[in-house]
């Protein structure tokens, strides 16, 4: 059911308006090679369709283009892909800024879900150039002027935060207790023992499935990606690596990067299902792992990888009990300890914001 702001929404009318004319500031990034980029903090915006755009951190100050409180528009890549960068970044020769001194957050927040429309025109082999993002026509609510109604805009985005808050709100006070485990030890203060990772796990390979036998779905297909949880794909297909409640590894690709899958899916040939031996797993306790295996990133690259053997073989630090066994209890704990603090983090610095905006 829609509530009282899409009702609204939907009673809008619309009219056509040039991008330049509702950004008066367009300016594309700066060229970057991968090879030039130094380590920093600085976010760096390249045309990715994930992590609001962000392609990684740099330190370089020379040479580049910096900008921050505008969208980002991919021009090449994911083309289109268009996110509000609130912060100052570093943006690629794939985006284009668009910038209007006037708008604040969240009339940003709505043009942007708008501008991204403009997608469904351009592919990687046709790209929005300089000259066709000038001439670049967007669709936008107006009030009875016959003007961009930014007002409408920022009031619609303001209700969709103010909802997704309260929603927020609701699943803390429900899950808090479950997850209040104050007077865990810090991390400093147990015994770490190494264990080899098939004593550990139960480990599963996953099943090759071309583009060309993808069937369209809703179920997670897995694949050997750093991002999106390693889903690359939704399908309909079903195979023997249909698996839930495990840890999916990739021993190909973005080598070493893991994620925990509560759902049901299917796995590339690319990716490994870790499941433990002596007991179920939780979802705490898996991402209590995954980061410890992550940390066995930097031994592993394209030219030497993460083989079935190697990951059998591949050593964890992991606490340990009185008996010297894997404490699986403290790990769980510590990770429902750590979720409650950023809970409450969140939500409170979310609500802070919402209130002072």
């Amino acid at each position: 059911m829609l509530d009282k702001m899409d009702l609204e929404l939907k009673s809008k009318d619309w009219k056509e308006f040039d991008l330049k004319e509702i950004f008066p500031k367009i300016q594309r990034g700066k060229r970057l090679k991968k090879a030039d980029h130094q380590k920093g903090k600085v976010p760096y915006v390249s045309s990715t369709a994930s992590n609001n755009g962000v392609d990684g951190f740099i330190g370089n100050s020379e040479g580049v283009r910096t900008f921050s409180d505008c969208l980002s528009l991919a021009n090449s890549g994911s083309v289109g892909s268009c996110f509000y960068q609130p912060y100052k970044f570093v943006a690629s020769d794939h985006v284009t800024k668009l910038e209007n001194p006037k708008f604040n957050k969240y009339v940003y927040l709505f043009l942007s879900s708008v501008v991204s429309r403009i997608s469904e025109k351009y592919s990687f082999n046709r790209e929005i150039n300089d000259t066709r993002i000038k001439k670049e026509k967007i669709l936008l609510p107006v009030n009875k002027d016959d003007n961009p109604d930014f007002d409408f805009m920022e009031k619609f985005m303001r209700d969709k935060e103010s909802k997704l808050v309260a929603k927020y709100k609701n699943y803390i006070s429900l899950n808090i207790n479950d997850l209040n485990h104050g007077g865990v030890i810090p991390l400093s203060e147990v015994e770490w023992l190494e264990f080899e990772i098939e004593t550990i796990f139960n480990i599963r390979s996953g099943r090759r499935l071309t583009k060309a036998e993808m069937k369209k779905g809703t179920k997670p297909f897995v694949g050997a990606t750093d991002s999106n949880n390693g889903i690359t794909e939704f399908v309909s297909n079903s195979n023997g690596s249909e698996d839930s409640n495990v840890l999916g590894v990739n021993y190909n690709g973005s080598v070493v990067e893991n994620f925990y899958h509560p759902y049901k899916a299917i796995f590339s040939d690319d990716v490994k299902r870790l499941s433990f031996k002596e007991i179920e797993g939780n979802r705490h306790l898996f991402l209590f792992v995954k980061t410890q295996i992550l940390k066995q990133k930097n031994k592993y690259q394209y030219g030497y990888k993460f083989n079935g053997t190697r990951m059998n073989r591949q050593k964890i630090m992991l606490p340990v009990n009185e008996n010297k066994k894997p404490d699986y209890d403290y790990m769980a704990n510590y990770m429902k300890q750590m979720e409650f603090k950023k809970l409450n983090e969140y939500i409170n610095t979310k609500i802070s914001s919402t209130i002072h905006a």
